[in-house]
């Protein structure tokens, strides 16, 4: 996700200072990994740079100045542009736990192991992710949702994997 375009589409609501678009990030989008900051402050002064927010006043107070930005009409194509622009699928060609198997049979180690935990580990995560959403609002049920079909994608690829592997073992032998 880009820091600066979700800056962008907060502001879009209208000027806000930068502890209040962390907050509404948070809220909003920061269950598992809240925004900083200095991501904050940093994506600000980027998008000022470019001219896509302009500072809508100063506010002082009992300590330093507090700017509060607004986005520019540039902002405001900008982000429609990025909202509009499809996000690239993750195809995942190339992934760690293919290559775990594969080692595992190259050097004889039991791989049907290696698919067993991380079995053990996907079933895992899809429980705690089960929790949270039946307890979560709707936003924390659609995260966990989408974090749950990918897990689900995995498990099956896991599945598939353990039924072929012999038939992978010979092959890997072979080359």
């Amino acid at each position: 996700m880009s820091f600066a375009h979700t800056v962008l589409g907060l502001l879009e609501n209208g000027p806000a200072h930068g502890y209040d678009i962390k907050r509404a990030y948070d809220e909003h989008f920061g269950q598992d990994r809240p925004m900083h900051y200095g991501q904050v402050y940093a994506a600000l002064a980027r998008l000022l740079k470019k001219g896509l927010i302009e500072v809508a006043g100063t506010e002082s107070g009992g300590g330093p100045e507090r700017k509060r930005y607004a986005i520019t009409d540039a902002g405001v194509t900008d982000v429609g542009a990025w909202l509009a622009t499809a996000e690239a699928p993750e195809q995942y060609l190339q992934s760690t736990l293919y290559t775990k198997v594969v080692l595992a049979l190259l050097a004889g180690r039991p791989a049907a192991e290696v698919l067993e935990v991380q079995r053990g580990a996907h079933l895992g995560a899809m429980r705690e992710l089960t929790r949270r959403k039946t307890s979560g609002d709707l936003a924390e049920t659609l995260i966990c949702d989408h974090a749950l079909f990918h897990l689900e994608a995995d498990l099956r690829w896991l599945e598939l994997t353990a039924a072929r592997l012999d038939e992978l073992a010979k092959e890997v032998r072979h080359t």
